[in-house]
């Protein structure tokens, strides 16, 4: 999967040091989540095309969702998006809520790794 088909504020620049393995698994779930949306945007996603009435799409939501806020609280913000996605909806700009203390970096594929130490 490109990075191209992500938002911009769903990359950056980050990398996991070696160094930082040990901060890294608490982010594993988190990664795994991710995992499972990347290939479903990769496969699944482009099956349906251009649909959603909401930008980012439901599944960009998702990913930004996972993200910021965790396997668990991310999901259950996406599945509320979805439950929000329906005929009837008026659609627009519906963009994920910032965490206030998120402390970790981005990778150019969107995955979340520690801030390396002495950059925080």
């Amino acid at each position: 999967m490109s990075a191209s088909t992500l938002p911009v504020s769903a990359t950056g620049d980050g990398r996991l040091a070696a160094s930082d393995l040990a901060r890294f698994l608490p982010l594993v779930p988190r990664n795994a989540a991710l995992s499972l949306l990347h290939g479903y945007r990769a496969t699944i996603s482009h099956t349906y095309g251009d649909v959603c009435k909401y930008y980012p799409s439901c599944s960009a939501y998702a990913v930004g969702a996972v993200q910021q806020h965790g396997a668990v609280k991310g999901s259950a913000l996406a599945a509320a998006r979805i439950a929000r996605c329906h005929p009837w909806a008026r659609g627009g700009i519906d963009d994920v809520p910032p965490h206030k203390d998120f402390r970790y970096e981005l990778t150019p594929r969107g995955f979340v790794v520690p801030v390396p130490l002495g950059k925080d």
